[in-house]
């Protein structure tokens, strides 16, 4: 039977330095999205958020709407540490799942964080950022498009049960392979913006 995927599981990933999927920075197609944002107002959430590379980015670059969210207690303290100027009522200490925030986001972004959940929950997670986004809301980011052979996290998935998933509830404005991925994720990772129904 595999261990559950908790709070307790994923703190001591982040205190045994069992990290891999922390890049050490924003993710460059993470990156050149907020690059492209003329509205700094956004309400953003970043779900599984860890060190929030990317959170520190979008702060810095001022959109000061951007939510942290995770439950890893040595991954919070690392990103305060990181980014000692953030708003505390900005910094969202729950389990995705049970957050009580509905309607309330612009966007939502995906880094490594669909990944970390079993594929049983994936249906409960597009049903979660579905009632989490505004009318009109997007969900973007990153997922990979390669299958792992070892049992997860991470679990792999690609494009058309993507596809198939997502289009319940949202409608597919883009899904494509980008040339912005690391070297060690080059090929295997998909830009994703999917847009509210």
């Amino acid at each position: 039977m595999s261990e559950p995927l908790n709070e307790e599981y994923w703190n001591l990933r982040y205190l045994n330095h069992q990290t891999n999927w922390d890049i050490g920075f924003p993710s460059p197609p993470i990156v050149k999205w907020f690059e492209k944002q003329k509205n700094l107002n956004l309400k953003i959430l970043v779900p599984g958020a860890g060190l929030g590379h990317e959170v520190i980015y979008a702060f810095n670059k001022g959109f000061n709407n951007i939510y942290y969210m995770d439950y890893a207690e040595d991954a919070i303290k690392s990103f305060k540490k990181g980014c000692p100027k953030f708003p505390e009522n900005h910094i969202l200490i729950c389990d995705f799942f049970n957050l009580n925030l509905n309607n309330y986001f612009d966007i939502i972004i995906e880094q490594t964080f669909f990944c970390a959940q079993k594929p049983s929950k994936r249906e409960n997670y597009v049903a979660k950022a579905h009632e989490l986004l505004k009318p009109n809301g997007k969900l973007i980011g990153l997922l990979f498009d390669a299958e792992f052979d070892k049992e997860g996290p991470p679990y792999g998935g690609r494009k058309n049960d993507y596809r198939s998933l997502f289009a319940k509830k949202f409608n597919i404005h883009k899904m494509s392979n980008t040339s912005l991925s690391i070297p060690a994720r080059k090929g295997a990772e998909i830009w994703i913006e999917f847009l509210k129904k």
